[in-house]
């Protein structure tokens, strides 16, 4: 498996590719990484944990940090490492590139799965009374808005050169700044206010508000190639620290402005609570419905790209197109049939989440540095986060499938 083209995604949005990224663009793509869909949940995240969840939010971005500095760490051991498959080949040879490979894969797949969910959902809170019918049988409006969002996203994902999507991509942190500001407008200056006083605790929902909590900071997998990328190496501890504090700001931020604004009563994304009428709150569902639409080919390349190299020997246009078109296709198929956006994001974030950004850097900076690392603190403290996450791991995966299963049936 070969995930070059994760590399070519991170990097030719700058002109300046040969030479290296600068400081401040690799901060720039390092924050498009980490702010994402994951300000929609936020509050629900809150909701669900109570304010004491908020020190939560804290210790995941902190160890999410840390790890991140030691798969910068591991990178250093060789300088033949490119990307995180190359990290998990290193430690573990080739069955821990496999496995991290897969982690990869299924990451992104569910990501591609939740835009989709997210579309038909702020879709149909703008256009509710939308129904189809079809060989006699009602389509509802989310369904209709998940199919017609993946027509529209299909002929983006045929093309191999995503230069063009990946400039607006970039938009990103543009739109969540946007974003976390009209939603602060519609709390300060329309009717909506900032009078819910929220709870303290809730131990029950801490479950699914930590593992939608790791969820915004499932940045790891594009963090070997951002510091790959970097004219000084050196520099990317640096620009993980100002990634981290910006992006913790901006979803700390936007968790208290949502539960201040609606209490108990928010839902999985805080845009589906917002007043459709004022042009504020269109303004904010109208960011959050772009931005999946320039990103779904960018996210869904890797899987396509991997299987056309795994199915395809010679170069033919038309398999590469029925392959991306299956993938497209299998990504509907989960969105319509488990559409729960914060359940699906949960999981995300409690599975492959924890997996990919908290035990797997410690378990291959553990591997590749045995013999230079001496029982101490740093050692103990490695310790502490697998334990931790091992068990939030389970306990998160364990509810948010409980969760899905349970509305499913």
């Amino acid at each position: 498996m070969n995930f070059d083209n994760i590399e070519e995604l991170e990097l030719q949005q700058s002109s300046q590719q040969n030479r290296g990224t600068s400081f401040l663009r690799t901060c720039f793509n390092g924050l498009n990484a980490l702010t994402g869909i994951g300000l929609l949940s936020i509050p629900y995240a809150l909701s669900e944990g109570g304010w004491i969840s908020l020190i939560a939010l804290f210790i995941v971005a902190f160890f999410c940090f840390y790890t991140g500095l030691l798969l910068s760490k591991c990178m250093d051991s060789n300088p033949l490492i490119k990307t995180y498959p190359d990290i998990g080949a290193r430690a573990f040879g080739t069955k821990g590139k496999i496995i991290i490979s897969a982690f990869m894969y299924l990451e992104l797949f569910l990501i591609a799965v939740e835009f989709l969910i997210l579309e038909g959902d702020n879709l149909h809170k703008l256009f509710p009374n939308i129904c189809v019918r079809i060989f006699g049988k009602s389509i509802g409006a989310k369904q209709v808005f998940v199919l017609a969002t993946a027509l529209v996203m299909l002929p983006t994902t045929w093309f191999r050169s995503l230069t063009f999507l990946a400039y607006f991509s970039a938009g990103g942190i543009l739109a969540s700044l946007i974003l976390v500001g009209s939603i602060f407008w519609i709390g300060a200056f329309e009717v909506v206010g900032f009078s819910h006083k929220g709870v303290v605790w809730r131990y029950i929902g801490l479950p699914i508000s930590i593992s939608l909590y790791t969820f915004c900071y499932c940045g790891h997998v594009v963090f070997p190639t951002l510091c790959t990328s970097m004219k000084d190496k050196r520099q990317f501890p640096k620009v993980l620290l100002v990634c981290f504090i910006l992006s913790t700001i901006s979803y700390g931020s936007m968790a208290v402005l949502g539960y201040l604004m609606y209490g108990e009563n928010l839902r999985s994304q805080v845009t589906l609570n917002l007043p459709t009428k004022n042009i504020s709150s269109k303004i904010a569902i109208y960011i959050t419905l772009i931005s999946p639409v320039t990103k779904y080919a960018i996210i869904i390349s890797p899987i396509t790209t991997a299987l056309e190299e795994m199915l395809i020997q010679n170069s033919n246009r038309l398999l590469s197109i029925i392959i991306r078109s299956l993938v497209v296709i299998s990504t509907v198929v989960v969105a319509l049939f488990v559409p729960f956006f914060g359940y699906v994001m949960a999981f995300i974030g409690g599975f492959t989440g924890i997996s990919a950004s908290i035990l797997f850097p410690c378990l291959c900076y553990l591997k590749i540095n045995r013999e230079s690392l001496n029982f101490g603190i740093e050692l103990i403290f490695i310790i502490v986060i697998l334990v931790l996450g091992f068990f939030v791991a389970v306990v998160g995966t364990f509810t948010s499938i409980k969760d899905i299963v349970k509305h499913v049936g």
